[in-house]
């Protein structure tokens, strides 16, 4: 049973499941005189997921920080369910940084619930939340673990819960699978993939991966060296399927890796 959650609107979290449109519109970023991003548009429908790729340091995760309210853009727009002010942006997105951040001293239910008791939700009752989505997550009978008890993709998905759970409609996701070997990364591409069918929100993923940016998402962006911009958008030609090794071995799916990597490497050279 998905826990009905507070928002600012006050719409349930069934509603606000679907997702939010965003839109970003000739967004700028500059820290100082270093300029980040360069008239960047991009829009995703609701229940949309679209990732960002492009070379390091070219400004992703600080993209992701502006779409979440964490910062404001330097020139343009961002609007999140047409809300374009940070605070507003803020509490419609919730944010999963690279590293889980779970507190080591909480147990994994009480990291997973933080969110539950940020927005007021008594000890007993965040818990009770939690525990009705720790079996679908592949968690049941680890909530009374410490992090340091678990493997790092059962981190990862405390973590995700802990994203989940807040009820915001904009999933903002920043290489959540970067710190895990290669095989428990594709095992939890597939489990993310079955996990954003079954609670779809508009989501960001920020990602290296090319590979995972094609599997996990609608739609991948592929953004050139700083100053930002966005230098290709390619849509994905395959449905993402249970097996994660059909899908990225299908030829429509090696045609659109080919076709990002170029891309990546020409926004990477600045043409």
């Amino acid at each position: 049973m998905k826990p009905q959650l507070a928002d600012p609107d006050q719409t349930s979290s069934s509603q606000m499941s679907a997702g939010a449109e965003l839109a970003l519109r000739s967004v700028t970023h500059s820290y100082g005189d270093l300029a980040t991003l360069a008239a960047v548009d991009l829009r995703v429908d609701p229940g949309g997921v679209v990732g960002l790729v492009g070379p390091s340091g070219c400004g992703k995760s600080t993209l992701l920080e502006l779409v979440c309210g964490l910062r404001e853009p330097s020139g343009g727009t961002i609007a999140v369910g047409g809300n374009t002010a940070a605070m507003e942006r803020l509490a419609r997105c919730a944010f999963m940084p690279q590293r889980d951040l779970l507190l080591p001293w909480y147990s994994a239910i009480d990291n997973a619930a933080i969110a539950l008791r940020n927005q007021g939700l008594r000890r007993a009752a965040a818990r009770a939340a939690a525990k009705d989505l720790f079996e679908r997550f592949g968690l049941g009978g680890f909530e009374a673990a410490r992090p340091s008890e678990l493997s790092g993709g059962m981190r990862q998905r405390v973590a995700f819960l802990r994203t989940l759970i807040a009820g915001k409609p904009v999933l903002a996701l920043d290489e959540p699978f970067a710190a895990l070997d290669a095989i428990t990364r594709a095992e939890m591409q597939e489990w993310l993939a079955a996990a954003l069918q079954a609670d779809p929100r508009t989501v960001v993923l920020v990602t290296h991966d090319v590979e995972e940016a094609l599997y996990l998402c609608d739609r991948v962006a592929v953004l050139s060296n700083r100053p930002a911009r966005i230098v290709a958008e390619l849509g994905v030609p395959v449905r993402r399927a249970e097996d994660r090794d059909a899908a990225v071995t299908d030829p429509a799916f090696v045609r659109a890796r080919e076709e990002a990597l170029r891309a990546l490497h020409q926004g990477s050279r600045g043409s």
